[in-house]
């Protein structure tokens, strides 16, 4: 009897025990479902930054080299030894200025010959003319005396040129280079006298990859640094566009003008081009704002007070702002901070005052 009392006891304090704990398991549960129905329907306190549209931006750089506008090695015409030089190292020469001068004694006197023959067949000329009406000079003979009027100031233009050729003057004016030549010394048509630059603009030559193939155009300035002084930039002007592309190097050429009235640049010297090239528009939006799926890169929208996500494809990187490819308008909120346990549809409050949260830290709801 006594055991049976006990069972019944023992029986009594399991059931009690098991509907405590039963009532205590539901109002976890109801307290779980009241927390998670709280945190979706409230709105979320998020940080948000407007989404505008800016150009792709391409730099590339390039070596280019330059020339004076016009250059010219400088050759004698004809063989002899040197009378004088008139050559000094870099100095600016006009047009028709005599640099250097050959012996040309014997080029005078052949000149001087060539006109005393020329004035003696035009006196000749003269005679038969005025003896023709007598019939004493036959119209033969008048016409040898023509052609040789002719053969003689023939003669005298050559020997002129002859005596031209023995001064090498100046073919424009420039800045005119270094010679080993001093008086005295024997040369010929082979032998380098100097040269002679125009530089009062440089020519740039440099090569671009086929892809920026139309990105460029003739009159469109671009930046020149050179290595010496890469802080001064220099503007330049592009002239022409080579028609051809490379096969090899899958490059065209480009020249470009650059202002050299203050003589400081020199020809031959290598630059470092630069070239800023703008390509389509699209969204950026700051860094902070990008995140990453399972199906690839998002950012959160916040349209009418709640949260849309958009798929983004990264385009362009800019210190601390990323370039979308992105279903995103103009103007757009997009959420930086607060990203967390952010769903489609949920409802945000806007709160873009910094002092709510470190910049470092991220608000939690």
């Amino acid at each position: 009897m006594l055991r049976h009392t006990i069972q019944v006891v023992l029986l009594r304090a399991m059931l009690m025990s098991g509907i405590v704990l039963t009532g205590v398991m539901a109002l976890v549960a109801c307290s779980d479902q009241q927390s998670r129905s709280f945190s979706i329907n409230d709105p979320k306190p998020v940080i948000t930054a407007k989404t505008v549209w800016e150009n792709e931006v391409t730099r590339v750089e390039a070596v280019g080299t330059s020339r004076a506008r016009r250059t010219v090695d400088l050759y004698p015409t004809s063989s002899g030894e040197v009378h004088a030089v008139n050559i000094t190292t870099d100095r600016y020469v006009e047009a028709g200025e005599v640099l250097l001068q050959l012996d040309d004694r014997d080029e005078k006197l052949a000149v001087e010959a060539a006109r005393v023959a020329l004035a003696d067949a035009k006196r000749q000329l003269d005679r038969y003319k005025r003896t023709r009406d007598s019939g004493a000079v036959t119209v033969s003979t008048l016409d040898d005396a023509k052609s040789e009027v002719d053969r003689a100031r023939i003669a005298l233009g050559r020997a002129e040129v002859a005596l031209d050729h023995r001064a090498v003057e100046a073919p424009f004016a420039g800045h005119v280079g270094l010679t080993t030549l001093h008086p005295g010394a024997r040369i010929d048509p082979d032998t380098l006298i100097t040269t002679i630059d125009d530089r009062i603009v440089l020519l740039v030559i440099f090569e671009v990859p086929e892809i920026l193939l139309g990105n460029l155009q003739r009159d469109q300035v671009i930046n020149l640094t050179t290595w010496a002084d890469s802080s001064r930039e220099i503007p330049a002007k592009i002239v022409d566009i080579d028609s051809q592309v490379d096969a090899r190097s899958r490059t065209f050429r480009v020249r470009a003008h650059v202002d050299n009235a203050d003589d400081r640049l020199r020809p031959g010297m290598s630059f470092k081009v630069v070239l800023t090239l703008q390509g389509r528009r699209y969204p950026i939006v700051p860094e902070a704002a990008l995140q990453w799926g399972g199906d690839g890169a998002y950012v959160w929208a916040i349209e009418e007070g709640t949260a849309s996500r958009a798929a983004a494809t990264i385009v362009q990187r800019r210190d601390g702002k990323i370039l979308l490819d992105a279903d995103l308008v103009e103007g757009i909120p997009v959420v930086v901070e607060g990203v967390q346990r952010m769903k489609q549809g949920q409802a945000v409050r806007v709160v873009n005052d910094k002092a709510v949260s470190k910049p470092a830290e991220t608000p939690t709801p």
